[in-house]
């Protein structure tokens, strides 16, 4: 008689052994809750140090992992249209559940990814953004374009008021230096939400400013907005 493969009871045991998480913990925890959760917000279960290290490790590999499977591994990635720099930063955000991550990803003349970088991380009132560092690395790089991306851990991929002003500010800064800022993908979950796409990708509307960008107000803006329209 064919063996029944019980891919759940496999996936428990083998994040067990990759982590060094106890597999009856994981067991208990997944009798009630989803065990991505794990993964995906590793705080919700008791961790040690060493523990998290492999958690968040092991959380990388896989969105790197989709990313090779994806565009492979011997090409530069290009981004040829909205819906690639969403699948791309989908397998790099979309498992972010338990902070929030605001990155730039920068391109060539065609359109190729030279780099992608991590520019703040943490919890949304302790993610200040720098636009100087920003330019920094665009420059060290000798970008022609950037696209801006950041997740909304609560998994609304809607663009708050909040979104489209760090998205003007940011667009004042580059674009009169000739770097294009080509989209801002938000992304919650696995999907994502493109400014390109639906053409709130601003013009140049005043000075650049430099001073620091705190994600704080995207946060309470989001917030805000969602109430709203439950009281609708």
């Amino acid at each position: 008689m064919a063996k029944i493969i019980d891919y759940k009871e496999d996936f428990l045991k083998e994040l067990g052994l990759i982590t060094g998480i106890d597999e009856s913990k994981i067991k208990e925890y997944a009798k009630y809750n989803n065990p991505l959760n794990i993964l995906e917000r590793p705080m919700v279960i008791e961790l040690n140090e060493e523990q998290l290290e492999k958690v968040i490790a092991l959380n990388k590999f896989v969105g790197n992992y989709n990313l090779v499977k994806k565009f492979g591994v011997d090409e530069a990635i290009s981004i040829t249209s909205s819906t690639t720099a969403g699948e791309y930063f989908i397998n790099l955000l979309g498992s972010k559940k338990d902070k929030e991550v605001f990155m730039a990803t920068f391109l060539d003349v065609k359109n190729q990814i030279i780099e992608s970088k991590i520019l703040t991380e943490g919890t949304i009132d302790q993610s200040p953004i720098y636009p100087r560092e920003i330019l920094k690395q665009a420059l060290g790089c000798d970008c022609s374009a950037i696209i801006f991306a950041h997740n909304h851990p609560s998994g609304v991929t809607k663009a708050s008021r909040e979104d489209n002003r760090i998205t003007q500010k940011l667009v004042n800064i580059f674009k009169p230096l000739g770097i294009k800022v080509l989209d801002h993908i938000i992304v919650g979950n696995r999907n994502y939400y493109s400014m390109a796409e639906h053409g709130t990708i601003p013009e140049i509307t005043g000075i650049a400013n430099y001073d620091e960008i705190r994600l704080d107000s995207i946060g309470k803006e989001n917030k805000y907005e969602e109430e709203f329209e439950l009281e609708i």
